[in-house]
């Protein structure tokens, strides 16, 4: 079973929680045990499981990819001046694959589902949801 759930970011750089909307695709599919593949459409954005309780390391991961990778030094900032958001969502990569067992997502308490935006703001980012039944199931 396969959904894609759109959003729009309000920033160049930010990390948008979706965990509510891929328990929506995981309940909807009626799948209990497998995995789910969630995939970020676009070059210049991801998917990352990080600690949902404090929002400080959201705001950390941002500050650190800006350090890593700063603004405006790029070859391919000649061409339309993203170079650093490509880079970043190549570190970060565009999936995560997270265990579907009995029919919840398998995610620690401080765990949630983003989509990490990097040359925001945009009206329609979209990640496909994949829910896959175990072989057995």
């Amino acid at each position: 079973m396969r959904e894609t759930i759109h959003l729009a970011s309000q920033r160049r750089e930010t990390l948008v929680d979706i965990t509510a909307e891929v328990r929506a695709v995981v309940q909807r599919s009626g799948i209990a045990d497998g995995l789910v593949a969630v995939y970020a459409q676009g070059a210049t954005a991801a998917i990352m499981v990080q600690e949902n309780w404090d929002d400080s390391v959201q705001t950390d991961v941002i500050d650190l990819l800006a350090r890593l990778i700063p603004r405006g030094v790029w070859r391919h900032d000649a061409q339309d001046g993203n170079g650093d958001a490509h880079l970043k969502a190549g570190l970060v990569g565009p999936s995560e694959t997270i265990p579907l067992i009995g029919g919840t997502l398998g995610l620690s308490t401080w765990q949630n589902i983003f989509f990490c935006e990097f040359d925001g703001p945009r009206r329609d980012r979209r990640a496909i949801v994949t829910v896959l039944a175990d072989a057995g199931a």
